[in-house]
């Protein structure tokens, strides 16, 4: 999913639990072979389930547990997730470093406890980035997330922190 973000999403969920690292998002041994996403990205997930690659389609959610994309600060997890089209990761809480890497690429990364429980897997959700809300469509229930700030809010809306830069000739803080 190249380019800027769709504030209103719409796909289905794939769910993992906790402490979900990087090394399982994209496993090292492909790291060092090559720099292409697309061709890193066919091994995302594959020590959980190795045709995640194959079965996820673009606007699709990741739903997981605590302290998402935990261990090395590896760049390439947000990058393949992004490269397969994963419209957000939602989990109950994110490793710090794969927080701020995914949205430095472009990934939308969301806050929200009370849905890793209860949402299954294939279901659809429907999210809107800019009012923090995310819909089960099987059940018409709502949740709220933590909102980004605007500042994170600006470089997803321009792509990417690459693309914000050049955008503005600097990182523009204020102001959606």
């Amino acid at each position: 999913m190249k380019g800027t973000v769709s504030w209103l999403v719409r796909g289905r969920v794939w769910k993992f639990g906790d402490d979900i690292n990087t090394d399982v998002i994209i496993s090292g041994k492909y790291k060092f072979k090559t720099t292409d996403m697309r061709e890193l990205a066919k091994h995302a997930m594959e020590s959980i389930d190795p045709e995640f690659s194959r079965k996820v389609k673009p606007g699709d959610f990741i739903v997981a547990g605590k302290n998402f994309g935990c261990g090395s600060s590896r760049e390439q997890a947000p990058r393949v997730l992004k490269e397969l089209g994963i419209g957000a990761v939602i989990a109950k809480s994110f490793a710090r470093i794969f927080f701020r890497n995914a949205v430095n690429v472009g990934l939308p990364v969301l806050e929200c406890p009370g849905l890793c429980d209860v949402v299954e897997e294939g279901e659809v959700l429907e999210v809107d980035l800019e009012s923090g809300v995310i819909r089960r469509l099987k059940t018409g229930e709502s949740f709220s997330f933590h909102p980004l700030p605007a500042f994170l809010l600006n470089i997803l809306r321009d792509g990417d922190l690459v693309s914000h830069y050049k955008k503005h000739g600097g990182i523009r803080w204020r102001g959606v």
